[in-house]
């Protein structure tokens, strides 16, 4: 719900602040005053409206999905509009982009307007019978999860079975890069480590002639081994420690001479560059044998595409053949309850002064998670885009109001603009009795221009201009009868006017 809305420097409103309760809210006023300007200004913090606007701002008390949207949720969450060089949106003071707060607007607010009537979907309609199928036999509910999880194993199979077709009319190419793959891999038969292992060999081995030589040189050392012992002796110096390193030289000396240096450079080199190959490019050797791992599997899994497509072909004719019988069902309970849903809208129909609606449920050759029915909704015979605005409008208020009868619920904000234009003083009434009812479900926001709609606000502001100023303000029992009187009667107010105004609002 909508507590508080501030509004800044928008066209002629300096600033407008509005506390507001649940129910019905009604904007009335001259035309001209800036209704329209106000409306707009509220839905633009939310994305639904242009407006000119440099701020605005909105308290939600509703418990919305924001972590959805990367944005911290609060108890109450502000809505802010910020017009500069360029519009900028927020929630709680965090940025959020245009088009996620419009996705998450139109999840709890309807702004009954020309250009929408998203109300009338399939899904909606279908919503509706299978609820009243639920009413009389609670088992339904049942039924139609079971529908659900059937059509999803059916578009699983089915979408299985049709890459395998796709990939049978392109599975010899299919082989032959993967035997390829397999090929080079196998014949390079890499190890875990070997690369390494092998660079350091051949860092060895590119010294391989300077070692030698260093150490022909150096084994002429030995010759004056006994030399230096004598001398040590006749010193009478122990000599062990001259003998212990002595020792531990001509060992080093000796494990220089083991060394393998007998690998072929050649053999070696290309053994490197095969396997720097596979690093490149499937960038360790332990992805390159993943790789030849997963390609060995489906090379198998080509080789017994037959087989899986058999398999396949009969899961799918199975789980089609269930699905379309409980599609058959499903169909003949909608159709047992298709009258009621039809009843329970020309109820309101008739209440708002239309023309009966006409449902017909007609049969789609493609089956979806709704089955294969699509309702067709008629308004005296006529399609829906046939009907003029106001037209079109009742005949969404009457939907909402028997979805809201029939499940018992609803919730969010609801925006009229001008719902009882060019209507009769009863048409108008009939259309505060539904909004009345709607009230208990939603919040409700109006423009008006009758009294029948405005006495039946539970809050009623009216929009004025003083001095080329735009300023909206909240009536009270007295300023609300003199505002009903003027709508009547116009700027003179008779007596009458004002009798008929106090009438209004005791009724």
């Amino acid at each position: 719900m909508i507590g508080k809305i501030v509004m800044k420097n928008n066209l002629s409103f300096k600033k407008a602040e509005l506390d507001i309760s649940k129910g019905l809210t009604v904007f009335t006023g001259l035309s001209g005053a800036g209704k329209s300007v106000l409306f707009k200004g509220i839905l633009s913090a939310f994305c639904l409206c242009e407006s000119e606007a440099k701020s605005v701002e909105i308290q939600v008390d509703d418990k919305l999905d924001l972590e959805n949207f990367g944005i911290e949720s609060e108890e109450e969450n502000v809505f802010k509009l910020l017009k500069e060089k360029s519009t900028k949106y927020f929630i709680n003071n965090q940025s959020i982009a245009k088009k996620s707060l419009q996705n998450l607007s139109k999840s709890f607010i309807k702004y009954l307007s020309a250009k929408e009537n998203n109300e009338f979907s399939n899904e909606k309609f279908l919503n509706l019978l299978d609820a009243l199928e639920i009413q009389k036999n609670a088992e339904f509910s049942s039924f139609l999860q079971e529908f659900k999880k059937d059509f999803e194993e059916y578009t699983q199979n089915f979408h299985a079975l049709n890459v395998i077709l796709e990939e049978e009319k392109k599975v010899e190419e299919l082989k032959e890069l993967a035997k390829m793959q397999i090929e080079k891999i196998s014949s390079i038969n890499p190890k875990i480590g070997e690369y390494e292992e092998l660079l350091v060999l051949k860092k060895r081995l590119s010294k391989k002639d300077k070692l030698t030589q260093a150490w022909a040189k150096a084994e002429g050392v030995f010759d004056f081994e006994k030399v230096v012992i004598e001398a040590l002796n006749l010193s009478e110096v122990d000599a062990s420690f001259f003998s212990e390193c002595f020792n531990e030289l001509r060992m080093i000396c000796e494990n220089q001479k083991m060394q393998d240096y007998d690998f072929d450079i050649e053999t070696l080199l290309d053994r490197i560059e095969n396997l720097s190959y596979l690093m490149k490019r499937y960038e360790s050797i332990e992805n390159a044998l993943e790789v030849l791992k997963q390609k060995k599997q489906e090379l198998e899994h080509y080789e017994n595409l037959s087989f899986e497509k058999k398999e396949l072909e009969k899961k799918v004719k199975e789980s089609q053949q269930r699905l379309m019988q409980k599609a058959k069902k499903l169909t003949q309970t909608r159709e047992q309850n298709l009258q009621t849903l039809q009843n329970y809208l020309n109820d309101y129909l008739q209440n708002l002064y239309m023309k009966d609606a006409l449902l017909t449920l007609k049969e789609n050759e493609k089956i979806s998670a709704l089955g294969k029915d699509e309702l067709v909704l008629d308004i005296n015979l006529a399609n829906l885009k046939h009907l003029s605005s106001g037209e079109l409008n009742r005949l969404r208020l009457a939907f909402i109001a028997t979805e809201c009868k029939i499940l018992n619920e609803g919730k969010g904000v609801l925006f009229l603009d001008e719902i009882d234009a060019n209507l009769s003083g009863k048409e108008a009434m009939s259309i505060a009795k539904i909004l009345l009812e709607l009230s208990e479900f939603y919040q409700i926001f109006a423009i008006s221009h009758l009294p029948q709609l405005s006495s039946k606000a539970h809050n009623h502001f009216l929009v004025e201009k003083k001095d080329e100023e735009s300023i909206v303000r909240k009536l009270d029992k007295d300023q609300r009868v003199k505002e009903l009187a003027r709508m009547v009667s116009g700027e003179l107010v008779s007596d009458e006017a004002l009798e008929f105004a106090k009438t209004l609002l005791k009724s």
